[in-house]
């Protein structure tokens, strides 16, 4: 048997040889990417509905407070201010999720997860509660934690701001 014999007979078998693995890696790589791509326009699809709710019970839960005059109490203000960031951050994940279904550039995305982590930050400082933590050196420690990653998420957003400010010029 010469190897051209050979070939042939492994191109007729089922096993793979050299020539068909790419056809067969290629066929098998667009599969799992339509099946990721689904799967992302599928999450889109549920913050999407979770920004929908979101919004329908910070209306319910305003109009209730009107009602029942608790409107006017600092603590119930600072609970829609907390909601609202919130639907902020799932409309900025729904962003990061469209991004990368429309196979954005790289820096879009990035500055769409910067921007979830400063909204996400500012809604932690805002809710942020010294009676929450078992003692005032932890509320501390959560306080000097917050403070440095606002800092440097501000840090980065500034960075890619004049990063991308250059390689646009």
């Amino acid at each position: 048997m010469t190897d051209d014999d050979a070939d042939e007979q492994s191109d007729e078998g089922p096993s793979l040889n050299r020539r068909s693995t790419p056809f067969a890696a290629s066929r098998f790589a667009d599969v799992t990417n339509r099946f990721v791509y689904a799967v992302e326009l599928v999450a889109a699809a549920v913050f999407a509905l979770l920004f929908a709710i979101g919004v329908a019970d910070l209306l319910l839960q305003i109009i209730a407070a009107v009602r029942g005059g608790s409107i006017t109490d600092p603590l119930v203000v600072i609970g829609f201010i907390d909601t609202g960031l919130l639907l902020l951050i799932i409309v900025e994940v729904y962003e990061t999720v469209i991004a990368y279904t429309e196979e954005s550039e790289t820096r879009r995305i990035v500055r769409l997860v910067i921007y979830t982590g400063v909204i996400a930050m500012v809604r932690k400082t805002i809710i942020f509660r010294t009676g929450e933590y078992a003692s005032a050196q932890d509320a501390l420690f959560a306080a000097v934690a917050y403070t440095i990653l606002i800092f440097g998420l501000v840090g980065l957003l500034l960075v890619e701001r004049g990063y991308g400010a250059r390689l646009g010029e």
